[in-house]
């Protein structure tokens, strides 16, 4: 069965990895990233876990297509572009697919928590990401309260705050459509009243986990400066081609490692609510 299930995963996961390819969203290192990934995902013989993971990359992909020239000017702050590359696949999807290996190996309800939380914590930051810097009020320090460009790192806004909720609320809500639909339609089991709880799960280990990965971007991230075009960036190198200097934060830790670490982050807080909920 798990062969069967693995096999499965490879080709559906290949499919939409040469969709995404072809549409421009991916990078070659992308699309083997996703691939890798989604297989793992696919792998536990779950639809929930699967529907999960396409739920956040189709909405993920579709938002960075979303008035992509008005957030053209912005994209020399960032380090990587909308085409996501390997480290951007991983980075998101990393955390999800690690949970999902240990989930084939000992089958448990935290596994699929926490993949939950992890899921819920990028889907939450990329949509923030991709439609908070189109709020028309200057973003804040998340740390200080300071007014900064748009763009900044640990930059937040009402807007982006608000959107990065809705991200995190819809992977609990399809979580929960998923399981009810898995459990009382298709293997035929009672409802289960507890599975309400993995709508507010999502919603706030995302939020939570998003708002944690702004916290790294204002405080540790690296965070570098180009004296030729007196910019701030999260890259070594500047889009202008001149090497840049380290400003503030680890120079090893970049938006990758970030996205990592704040996915981890989710997965333990959604844990912890789960806990709390008994």
């Amino acid at each position: 069965m798990f062969l069967t299930n693995l096999l499965s995963g490879f080709v559906l996961s290949g499919i939409i990895a040469a969709l995404a390819f072809w549409r421009g969203s991916l990078s070659t290192s992308g699309a083997i990233g996703t691939v890798i990934v989604g297989t793992l995902v696919f792998s536990t013989g779950s639809i929930t876990w699967a529907i999960l993971l396409v739920t956040f990359f189709v909405t993920s992909s579709a938002l960075s297509h979303y008035k992509e020239n008005v957030k053209a000017p912005l994209a020399e702050k960032f380090q990587k572009g909308h085409r996501r590359d390997l480290g951007q696949v991983l980075a998101n999807g990393g955390i999800a697919a690690l949970i999902a290996i240990a989930f084939t190996v000992i089958p448990h309800r935290w596994h699929f928590i926490g993949f939950i939380g992890a899921i819920a914590t990028v889907t939450a930051d990329t949509w923030a990401t991709e439609l908070g810097v189109l709020s028309k009020t200057p973003p804040r320090l998340i740390t200080t309260g300071r007014r900064v460009p748009v763009g900044t790192s640990g930059g937040i806004s009402r807007l982006g705050v608000l959107i990065a909720f809705c991200g995190a609320l819809l992977i609990g809500l399809v979580a929960f459509i998923a399981e009810f639909s898995d459990t009382v339609f298709w293997h035929r089991v009672p409802f289960i009243p507890q599975s309400l709880w993995l709508i507010p799960i999502g919603a706030f280990a995302g939020l939570l986990g998003s708002l944690f990965d702004s916290f790294l971007g204002a405080t540790v991230q690296g965070i570098y400066y180009c004296d030729f075009d007196h910019k701030e960036t999260e890259s070594k190198i500047h889009r202008c081609g001149h090497k840049t200097r380290l400003i503030r934060g680890w120079r090893w830790l970049d938006n990758d490692g970030v996205n990592f670490l704040s996915s981890f982050a989710g997965s333990l807080i959604a844990l912890g609510i789960y806990l709390a909920l008994g």
